[in-house]
């Protein structure tokens, strides 16, 4: 019989804790079944969930936004993204569009869209209009885009990517001198893609626990519970808790395609910087796919500000785990779903917008070092 969430519960009650032990969750899929299913109050006080890094439209480039936006508001253009990317504000004064979502009702033709099918679907529609797919996303999503090119996309659609590798950012923080976490919990929909072995690392190269979870409280709480042990037993491995979806070697066809069709980059991520190898590109033989080079007069290098996020906005600190969402200035006051400033409080997979979903209003003072 599998073991419950209170029987997973129960032994990590029973656990001899350290004053202290801060545990990573990569995954924002991972921070919203946490948060929804109320596992922060559930665990010990000794144990810190920390939101990380794992929200592609949170650190999606402001720069990237803008091309869009431009793209769709001066060409005569479809442009179709995944919907969250829509709401995504950039950095311009409010009198300005500042959204796809406010271009696309000053009249831009712009379609949210749930997966790449959808996009082929859209250009086969009308073969004679050009429709560029904005596609920003992890290798969970963007493995499928890779499958769309390979498998031979209409010859009117081309796509604008800004598509980004997970472990490289979790590399970083564990290079930098304070990566503030004891333990990992990995993503389990990027391990189904890339294999567990990526996440090897963090035990081998920096002797952290890490452990492979899936999304019900069951699967988190039995990572949490391994990395624990792991802690307690001074002993470090990777352990897979989502054994049913995520298997040695990941998923190979996945993987042919982001080889065939994508090559990686050194790629910015919103309000942290230039990470390398971290992004995907097109291969040159898709140059007549990839928007980039179809539309390269959008591409503006002044629009780069790596590091920089909307005034006042803390959404960098949040993604890298340094401060929790309600511990930034904006939170519940002028950043809200309905009005977001930063990118952390549009998606459902970004952490600000997960905890408010949860019922978290009040905003707190960061603790002080």
């Amino acid at each position: 019989m599998a073991t419950t969430a209170r029987q997973w519960l129960q032994r990590i009650r029973a656990l001899e804790l350290p004053e202290r032990v801060r545990i990573m969750n990569v995954c924002g899929g991972h921070e919203r079944a946490i948060t929804l299913a109320g596992l922060r109050a559930a665990l010990p006080d000794a144990i810190e969930l920390i939101p990380g890094p794992g929200c592609p439209v949170c650190v999606c480039p402001e720069e990237d936004v803008y091309q869009a936006m431009q793209l769709a508001l001066h060409e005569d253009i479809t442009l179709v993204a995944f919907g969250d990317m829509l709401r995504v504000p950039v950095n311009l004064p409010k009198r300005e569009i500042r959204s796809l979502e406010q271009a696309r009702a000053a009249g831009a033709d712009i379609r949210p869209v749930a997966s790449p099918t959808e996009a082929v679907a859209i250009a086969r529609a009308d073969p004679q209009r050009p429709v560029v797919f904005f596609a920003a996303g992890f290798e969970t999503t963007t493995a499928p885009v890779a499958a769309m090119l390979a498998e031979g996309a209409p010859d009117n659609l081309s796509v604008l990517l800004s598509g980004r590798l997970t472990w490289p950012a979790v590399a970083m923080l564990l290079d930098s001198e304070d990566a503030g976490f004891n333990a990992l919990i990995a993503p389990g929909h990027v391990s189904t893609v890339m294999g567990p072995e990526e996440w090897e690392f963090v035990v081998r190269d920096h002797d952290i626990p890490a452990a492979v979870a899936g999304f019900t409280p069951e699967s988190l709480l039995a990572a949490m519970y391994s990395t624990l042990r792991q802690l307690l037993e001074g002993r470090r491995f990777l352990d897979n808790c989502y054994p049913e979806v995520v298997k040695p070697g990941g998923n190979r066809s996945a993987q042919r395609w982001l080889e065939e069709t994508l090559e990686v980059s050194d790629a910015t991520w919103r309000g942290v910087g230039t990470i390398p190898k971290s992004g995907y590109v097109l291969r040159e033989g898709l140059a007549a796919h990839d928007a980039r080079k179809l539309y390269p007069s959008y591409e503006d290098p002044q629009r780069k500000r790596i590091g920089e996020m909307p005034a006042g906005c803390d959404c960098s600190r949040v993604v890298l785990g340094k401060i929790y969402p309600n511990e930034c200035k904006l939170y519940g006051l002028a950043c809200t779903p309905r009005s977001p400033i930063g990118p952390c409080m549009v998606s459902d997979e970004g952490a600000c917008r997960i905890w408010w979903a949860g019922g978290v209003r009040e905003r707190k003072a960061p603790e002080v070092a």
